[in-house]
């Protein structure tokens, strides 16, 4: 891990998509070609792939008067026979992506998300991921689409992929197999633990092949991360939508902010008939309970009686633990409590060298970038104690040790 000084800057090169409308694979390369991803590169790239019966297209077009590109793949007329009697399995895509001249990253990349699809679809056809033929998955536009995002991303230098919660429509589509209801069976099962939003819209709005470029490579958010906003995108859906714009949006940007971020409960109570020395002795036991902090605030309380509010941060695993030993060891009748999200430093623990000895410090980190550097105080009290020396002299030659790292190995 390579530490870098406080002044220095790591911009992370992040893309978020908006679905507001759903997603499929066209929808997706539009919106980057529309952001400013160069569709020559794409065909250039394509190329490696050893497939010739194609044609990629692009055009801007208005949805509920809002531009788009909406991006397209034709396949041949000499090829069009028997691409559409064709039987992919995963194996044979593989093996086309694999004996390919792409880079390592996109070929990678490009098979997890087809990995993804046949996990779907042999769940929903009761069969194993190897025996699954891919069908409308496995013809030539969606591996296009597959491949052509993942190829996009790499060029984009894309390092993290955010996307909104995703809006399925309602109704039928026919498949291979006949009729299925909307959302497609394979589409619901890539999206299981996502956030989906169901719409009465008599659209597929949300493809599997949209679904699994989504799921396999991004992280689904509530709302676009803070980024300095660079680029914009709109790609179209085929077809004009009454009730919403039939777009999919994409926003590039850069981030020096990302934080680690979780989410704990908060426990509250106010307390006021409990002598004072029980406090301390009460925190003692619910941070040895596992709690993450706790703190005494000084409040009045009704009858303009003095009081103490006792607040815990702790989380899921050790939350019936600390409730227990507040309820035990205080003498409270009830206890607040409300879930509260948190931005973090990435934290690691590192001995450094001191003329003291060695002392172990914790950093705190912002990508890569150290941001603040705490020495640990009981290291730090026992080497005072023990060189009969002032505590901070040994707490800033932690710091200053600290200081000098370049790099840990």
């Amino acid at each position: 891990v390579l530490f870098r000084s406080l002044n220095d800057n790591i911009l992370m090169k992040i893309v978020y998509f908006d679905c507001f409308s759903g997603a499929s694979g066209d929808m997706i390369l539009g919106a980057l070609i529309d952001a400013g991803f160069n569709q020559k590169e794409l065909s250039s790239e394509l190329k490696k792939l050893g497939i010739n019966n194609y044609e990629l297209s692009s055009e801007k077009v208005l949805r509920s008067a809002i531009t788009g590109t909406k991006f397209d793949v034709s396949i041949k007329e000499s090829a069009a026979n028997d691409e559409h009697h064709k039987k992919r399995t995963l194996k044979d895509i593989s093996k086309l992506i694999n004996e390919s001249s792409l880079s390592e990253s996109v070929k990678r990349d490009s098979i997890r998300i087809f990995e993804n699809l046949a996990n779907a679809e042999a769940k929903v056809h009761n069969t194993t991921p190897e025996k699954v033929h891919f069908h409308e998955v496995g013809a030539i536009d969606s591996i296009v689409d597959i491949v052509g995002a993942v190829i996009a991303f790499d060029s984009l230098k894309i390092e993290n992929i955010y996307f909104s919660p995703i809006r399925t429509g309602t109704g039928f589509v026919k498949c291979q197999h006949g009729q299925f209801p909307i959302p497609a069976p394979a589409t619901v099962e890539i999206l299981k633990g996502y956030h989906v939003i169901g719409t009465d819209i008599h659209r597929e709005l949300t493809t599997p092949t949209g679904a699994a470029i989504l799921t396999t490579l991004g992280v689904n958010v509530k709302m676009c991360p803070e980024i300095t906003l660079n680029q914009i995108g709109y790609g179209a859906g085929s077809n004009e939508i009454p009730q919403i714009p039939n777009l999919l949006r994409v926003m590039i940007g850069e981030t020096v902010t990302v934080a680690e971020q979780d989410e704990v409960w908060m426990l509250e109570t106010n307390i006021d008939d409990m002598p004072g020395e029980h406090f301390g002795y009460l925190l003692e036991k619910i941070l040895d309970a596992g709690a993450l902090d706790g703190f005494l605030t000084p409040v009045q309380m009704k009858k303009s009686r003095p009081g103490t509010l006792i607040s815990v941060l702790v989380d899921d695993e050790y939350l019936s633990r600390v409730e227990k030993i507040i309820f035990e060891q205080s003498t409270t009748f009830g206890i607040r409590k409300y879930k509260v999200s948190r931005k973090k430093l990435k934290r690691e623990f590192v001995d450094v060298k001191t003329e003291y000895g060695m002392i172990k410090v914790k950093i705190g980190m912002l990508n890569e970038c150290i941001k603040n550097i705490t020495p640990e105080h009981e290291n730090c009290r026992k080497i005072a104690d023990a060189k009969e020396l002032p505590l901070r002299l040994v707490y800033n030659a932690a710091i200053n040790a600290a200081q000098l790292i370049k790099e840990k190995t």
